[in-house]
């Protein structure tokens, strides 16, 4: 059983958005803060009613978040 349900957060030009990696979860918001408290309630609001075994995950799953940083070209 999963014990993590990953995100993958990228910076757009006015937003961040937040792309589920192990669900079909997207959210978006202008600072980090309230992006983790959207993915937080997407993650709940997706889960609800759900059985976490059927869905292979543990009964408390955590959540594990990547932020994608832009590359930096150096001359």
């Amino acid at each position: 059983m999963k014990k993590i349900i990953q995100f993958q957060i990228i910076k757009g030009e006015k937003y961040y958005v937040a792309q589920g990696i192990d669900l079909p979860i997207v959210t978006q918001a202008k600072t980090l803060d309230e992006l983790a408290k959207n993915i937080n309630e997407a993650t709940e609001l997706h889960l609800r009613g759900e059985n976490l075994s059927e869905l292979g995950f543990s009964k408390s799953p955590s959540l594990l978040v990547n932020f994608e940083l832009p590359t930096t070209v150096n001359a």
